[in-house]
């Protein structure tokens, strides 16, 4: 029988992956909210917001790819097809975020940024749903030794 702490270990990693994305989305509504009072206007908090949430988000996928999908290819080798489509979308994201990026550092106007915003919220919000409706499961049961701020970044 699986005592009480050792059942809150087990399931842990189902609920770091939900939190870790509801951070995220939090994020990206933060990076938002700075072009809700003057579209036109790039002022530093929302630099500071798209920055801080690109961060995030990349470091989020850096320590999926590395940390927890290298686990549950090893231990479910079913799901492999599954995680090569996430990489693919992290691959996607990254690109995404880099040209939101070079928006930011070449003084796009606020409309500019939104739409950056609006593509990469779309695109996340997609990859978030596949990633909880086919991992979650596998994840509830992972016994897997590391700090969930490495696997799904310090959000």
């Amino acid at each position: 029988m699986v005592g009480e702490n050792e059942r809150a270990r087990l399931i842990a990693w189902d609920a770091e992956l939900r939190t870790a994305h509801e951070r995220l989305r939090a994020a990206l509504r933060v990076a938002r909210s700075g072009l809700e009072a003057d579209p036109e206007a790039v002022t530093r908090d929302l630099l500071l917001y798209c920055q801080g949430f690109c961060v995030a988000l990349s470091a989020h996928h850096v320590g999926e790819d590395a940390g927890l999908f290298p686990e549950l290819r090893g231990r479910h080798p079913e799901l492999r097809p599954v995680i090569a489509k996430l990489e693919q979308d992290h691959s996607m994201i990254s690109h995404l975020l880099a040209q939101l990026d070079h928006a930011l550092q070449s003084g796009e106007s606020g409309v500019v940024l939104r739409r950056h915003l609006d593509g990469l919220g779309a695109i996340m919000e997609s990859h978030f749903r596949f990633e909880e409706r086919e991992l979650l499961g596998a994840l509830e049961a992972l016994e897997l030794d590391a700090d969930p701020t490495r696997i799904f970044g310090p959000l």
